[in-house]
């Protein structure tokens, strides 16, 4: 009797324990889904932004640099299209989403055109004179800033490639870099 007794209490404890341990996984299931569908924390936020103006500042600077030392003549590889390689490989690979597009109307490549509200909206602020366009959206239960970042003409060598730039002023944007990037 005594050992059906605490055959009995042993089943009991490990009844409770799955149990708790079955609740806690619920709860922790539970505090995750929440997570997902809460606003992401601005700390976040802005590290995500940190990153982009990192991105940016460092493919604009690298667009320049080569358009400067190695594009010389109209039969030349242009720099943008090594930027859209790069950023649909970037792409491709990665969590991430770097495109190049068209402020002007007249893009260059006719998939470089703005392809949602975002970018079709960023782009007229962009032309109004913002630096830069962001919005925080969420996919799949995971939180993303979107960002979009003017391209300037910086020299006369963008008109190489590019004849329509001709009148346009210099700092004036004919495009946007759109990033997509996860906010951890």
């Amino acid at each position: 009797m005594k050992h059906h007794a605490l055959v009995i209490g042993f089943v009991g404890i490990v009844v409770a324990l799955i149990t708790t341990v079955q609740s806690g996984n619920l709860s922790h299931a539970n505090a995750e889904e929440r997570v997902a569908k809460a606003s992401p924390n601005k700390a976040a936020v802005e590290r995500s932004r940190r990153t982009v103006q990192m991105l940016d500042n460092i493919f604009k600077q690298t667009i320049v640099m080569v358009t400067d030392k190695y594009v010389n003549d109209d039969d030349d590889f242009a720099a943008g299209s090594a930027a859209v390689l790069l950023f649909k490989k970037i792409s491709d690979d990665s969590d991430k989403t770097i495109r190049l597009i068209d402020a002007t109307g007249d893009p260059y490549e006719s998939e470089n055109v703005a392809k949602d509200t975002f970018e079709k909206e960023g782009i007229k602020k962009l032309k109004a004179g913002a630096k830069t366009v962001d919005e925080v959206v969420t996919r799949d239960g995971k939180h993303y800033l979107r960002a979009l970042t003017p391209v300037p003409v910086v020299m006369q060598k963008c008109v190489m490639c590019h004849a329509h730039y001709e009148d346009v002023k210099t700092g004036e944007p004919i495009g946007a870099i759109s990033y997509t990037v996860p906010i951890d």
